[in-house]
């Protein structure tokens, strides 16, 4: 395999998605650095310095550093990430949509583009709120964020980050379409990524001035390692259901039975929940911290990262979304419709509702580990910052979301490899 991907460069098909997504990722980062008309970025710039709020600071990694600069790309993936949790949810009471999703690949384009649609009135909506509460923003030196208040400001922002959003959305679904890996995961990745050289320097000056001491910064950095390592040894881990497949007569042969496994990963959903839950977290206090309304203002401080009620949230729809997602993508009823279709069982469980409940339990049960393990390393820098005071700029849902989606894009491009030696294996052979 390690000389496959010395060959990378050699297969036509690989290197061109691998250079579509690079490209992609290049367009994304240009646009974070369009400012939205009629905005100062000197004032801009000075209040987001002075505000030293987390809540920013985790919504700016999400756009990769684009609400910091109030760029065209401000909402980010954000309303694309909204609109899916809103129509994966739909079916459960909405029977035409599950209805929809079952009509294979036509039904499944219909549905894509409902989420859409929703994408585009999900930035709509926020885009207004954020345009309003700019318009009354200042910064430390009394300087206004917007020079030019007023309507014509509202008309010009809303359309911008509006188009900015969909743009992005674009993007996300080229890179899936035509490049390597989830492109909606990949954005997000190259936004957090974006970030290191910036944070990387930001600590070295901490570091010479005094207020971080050498041997913590070294004691954080042997931490990310082994909680890298400890990353990639869970999303590599299986539950492994053995499965038992009946002795079957082909013509005059009689081919015994043979046995497999179903294999269940500890963590089936992968980065969704937290991201999910942080999308539907970050919202609410944004705009808050935005708008300057008394009872906002006083949402916006339960909503604070650090705080209880805040991780106590999160961890719970983090839960709620490991449960859901797995739910929704691994379907236990048509596994078992599938595994007695073609003559499989598991050993001393009957077939049917029966291998049904088993699959389902076992499921549950990992699931739930997983959704420990997921919490874990999303809380580990608020555990950082409040119990030691460190500035950790890379960790937590950060750290997870760069390991696991460089994880899933590896995997994707060794099916490509193992795809083209398979292809060429078969031109070999019919030569022959």
């Amino acid at each position: 395999m390690a000389q496959s991907f010395e060959n990378l460069g050699k297969i036509p098909e690989l290197r061109n998605r691998i250079l579509y997504t690079l490209l992609m990722f290049i367009v994304f980062r240009i646009g974070v650095h369009i400012t939205t008309p009629g905005v100062n970025p000197v004032a801009l710039s000075q209040f987001f310095n002075s505000a030293n709020n987390n809540l920013f600071g985790l919504f700016n990694m999400f756009t990769g550093g684009a609400l910091s600069k109030f760029s065209i790309f401000s909402l980010g993936i954000m309303p694309y990430i909204s609109s899916s949790i809103i129509f994966q949810m739909l079916p459960m009471v909405w029977p035409s949509l599950d209805r929809l999703q079952k009509e294979g690949e036509a039904g499944r384009k219909k549905f894509m583009q409902y989420i859409r649609y929703g994408t585009v009135g999900l930035s709509f909506v926020q885009s207004i709120g954020i345009s309003y509460g700019l318009e009354m923003m200042r910064s430390p030196q009394g300087l206004p964020v917007v020079g030019n208040p007023g309507i014509s400001f509202m008309i010009i922002a809303v359309i911008a980050l509006t188009a900015g959003s969909i743009f992005v959305m674009w993007v996300g679904e080229e890179i899936s379409e035509h490049g390597i890996g989830n492109g909606i995961s990949l954005i997000i990745f190259a936004g957090i990524v974006a970030a290191i050289p910036a944070a990387f320097m930001n600590t070295i000056k901490i570091v010479k001035t005094g207020e971080l001491n050498i041997m913590l910064l070294i004691l954080i950095l042997i931490m990310m390692i082994v909680v890298i390592g400890f990353i990639v040894f869970v999303e590599s881990a299986q539950r492994r259901i053995p499965i038992q497949y009946a002795k079957k007569m082909v013509g005059r042969k009689l081919y015994s039975g043979q046995s497999s496994y179903l294999p269940i990963k500890v963590n089936t959903p992968g980065v969704i929940p937290p991201i999910f839950a942080m999308s539907i977290l970050l919202f609410p206090a944004t705009i808050a911290n935005f708008i300057k309304i008394p009872v906002l203002e006083q949402v916006s401080s339960y909503f604070n990262p650090a705080g209880f009620l805040y991780n106590v949230l999160y961890v719970f729809l983090i839960f709620f979304f490991c449960f859901f997602y797995t739910a929704i993508t691994f379907k236990v009823n048509d596994v078992a419709d599938d595994l007695r279709k073609y003559g499989g069982n598991i050993p001393g469980i009957k077939p049917g509702k029966s291998t049904s409940s088993y699959i389902d339990r076992i499921l549950n049960r990992v699931t739930f580990i997983g959704a420990v393990y997921v919490s874990a390393v999303c809380l580990l820098p608020t555990i950082l910052i409040n119990k030691f005071h460190v500035p950790f700029y890379f960790g937590g849902t950060g750290l997870l979301i760069v390991v696991v989606v460089a994880m899933d894009t590896i995997v994707q491009i060794q099916s490509h490899l193992l795809y083209r030696n398979y292809d060429s294996l078969l031109k070999k052979a019919s030569k022959k």
